[in-house]
């Protein structure tokens, strides 16, 4: 198996998966084809939907497989197959936690219906009992703490909602977006990595892809094993890898201001839907929010209150903050 430890491998996922004789994964995060008509580079996403479900369940068995006793299993899919991968799941004995949806800006717009802006993420456990979560690294300011300063409220934060709308996705005019299509945001993948694995755990992507998946497992020290039928989008990847050496999440940062913090700065009065003149005015606020930031960044640095509001003044000024409401 240690032919396989941080490696891109250029194959067919139930081909390369069926070799192994063994569990190894500690986690498994697949964003398979949608069967919507896409041209990937070695595959075009339209089958008839019976054969589509046929190779939804083959992969799904593969990845079974090699999923330890207590890993956990994420699965990203559209509407038109979620119910046959929660039906699938059910037959191979996988015990669904949450049914997430990520709902972003910049929907695909539509002629004769509604936008699409929203995909399924399911979240699968082999063992219901016994799994990796860790619930103290992505929770969020709550409002308890934020409206109501309520002595009760968990000091920690809380656990973030089902539905997660604090991730675009990634259009052309993105910073992070690389030349793959159908790339999803590093903090989406980094807040599932921090929650449902430890450091030094081996993380699998099934569908490589743009190479999200490992990229994040690199940064947030994991070991990765990714599989993707093009040549080209596994060359591409191992570069992505190989350039982000030592740097952050996108969307996380280094101190003393580089754009990456500025980005992480910016990414948590998103998600924590905190205004920054309301930051401002709640010292207690502001201390957690502080320490919230800090976690995220370089360990040997931490930002004071203080520089957390002189930064977020500069960024107000400069129109780089989005208008939050209270």
């Amino acid at each position: 198996m240690q032919d396989f430890q941080n490696k891109i491998i250029c194959g067919d996922c139930i081909e390369v998966l069926g070799k192994i004789d063994k569990p190894f994964a500690d986690l498994i995060f697949a964003d398979p084809p949608f069967n919507i008509g896409y041209k990937y580079d070695k595959y075009y996403d339209k089958v008839k939907k019976k054969n589509y479900i046929a190779w939804t369940k083959e992969w799904m068995v593969a990845c079974k497989k090699v999923l330890k006793p207590n890993g956990s299993f994420y699965i990203a899919i559209g509407d038109d197959y979620a119910a046959n991968i929660k039906i699938i799941a059910d037959e191979l004995g996988l015990f669904m936690r949450n049914w997430l949806i990520w709902h972003y800006s910049f929907g695909q717009q539509m002629k004769n219906k509604f936008a699409r802006s929203h995909t399924h993420i399911f979240y699968f456990v082999n063992d219901k009992k016994d799994f990796v979560f860790n619930d103290e690294n992505v929770r969020v300011i709550s409002d308890r703490q934020k409206i109501y300063r309520d002595k009760r409220a968990n000091p920690e934060g809380k656990m973030p909602d089902d539905v997660w709308d604090e991730y675009p996705r990634l259009c052309g005019t993105f910073d992070e977006r690389t030349s793959f299509p159908c790339q999803m945001p590093e903090s989406l993948l980094a807040r599932i990595t921090r929650v449902s694995s430890n450091e030094d755990q081996w993380v699998l992507d099934p569908f490589n892809g743009s190479g999200t998946t490992a990229a994040v497992a690199h940064k947030l020290n994991r070991i990765y094993t990714s599989i993707d039928i093009s040549e080209e989008y596994v060359n591409e990847s191992k570069k992505r890898i190989q350039e982000s050496e030592g740097l952050p999440v996108e969307g996380e940062g280094f101190p003393k201001w580089p754009e990456h913090a500025d980005r992480e700065l910016k990414w948590l009065c998103d998600e924590n839907k905190v205004p920054d003149s309301q930051l401002r005015e709640n010292k207690m606020l502001l201390a957690l929010f502080t320490t919230k930031l800090n976690n995220r960044l370089n360990k040997t640095q931490h930002y004071t209150p203080d520089e957390v509001t002189d930064r977020l003044k500069i960024l107000r000024k400069s129109g780089k903050l989005s208008q939050i409401r209270r």
